[in-house]
C-alpha cells in the first residue's frame, strides 16, 4: 500500500534559552526518527502519515499547536510552509517563502527530502511580549509500502536549509 510520509521535528526556545548549554540541549535532539505513527487522513487518496516530534508550545498565536493542514485546490495541499503537489511528474514537494513565492525541492516517489527553517514570532502572554524562536524540519517521502525506520536506514536524496 503506498503512502505519504510527514515527519516534523519542532525545536522551540524564548531569548532566555540562547545560552551555549540551551543551543547543545537542542543540537543532541534528533531531526529523524523512526515512524511510530498510523495514517490518520487521506492525501490524493494515499494514506497519509503526518508525524511531530519535539515541541509545541501553547501561545497566543498557536493555540491549537503549530501545524496547520490545508487542501488549496484538487492537486495541492499545505501544512505549515510546505505544499505538496500532484503533478504530471509525481509528487512534489515546495516550500513556501516569504512573500508567496514557492521554491520546489523536490519529487517525494524518488527519494525522501529533508527541509529545515527557521522563524520567530511575538508572544503575548500574561501582558508580556516575548519573541518565540522555532527550527522546523520536515522529513518527506512517498513510499509503496510503510517501513517505519525508512528514514534512519538511508540519507535523503534532497537537504534544503534555510537557517
Amino acid at each position: 500500500m503506498s503512502l505519504f510520509i510527514f515527519q516534523i521535528t519542532i525545536k522551540q526556545w524564548d531569548k532566555g534559552q540562547n545560552t551555549p548549554v540551551h543551543q547543545t540541549a537542542r543540537a543532541a535532539i534528533p531531526n529523524v526518527y523512526a515512524v511510530n505513527t498510523k495514517p490518520a487522513f487521506r492525501v490524493f487518496n494515499h494514506p497519509c502519515i503526518l508525524e511531530q516530534h519535539g515541541d509545541d508550545i501553547p501561545t497566543n498565536i498557536y493555540s491549537d499547536g503549530r501545524i496547520n493542514t490545508s487542501v488549496l485546490s484538487d492537486d495541492r495541499v499545505m501544512f505549515d510552509r510546505f505544499q505538496i503537489i500532484n503533478g504530471d511528474n509525481g509528487f512534489e514537494l515546495e516550500y513556501l517563502i516569504q512573500g508567496n513565492k514557492n521554491k520546489s525541492l523536490g519529487q517525494l516517489n524518488n527519494h525522501w527530502i529533508q527541509a529545515r527553517y527557521q522563524w520567530r514570532y511575538s508572544v503575548i502572554e500574561t501582558k508580556q511580549l516575548y519573541w518565540m524562536y522555532e527550527e522546523v524540519t520536515l522529513n518527506a517521502v512517498y513510499l509503496q509500502a510503510f517501513d517505519a525506520e525508512y528514514f534512519l536506514k538511508r540519507e535523503p536524496g534532497v537537504v534544503f536549509d534555510e537557517l
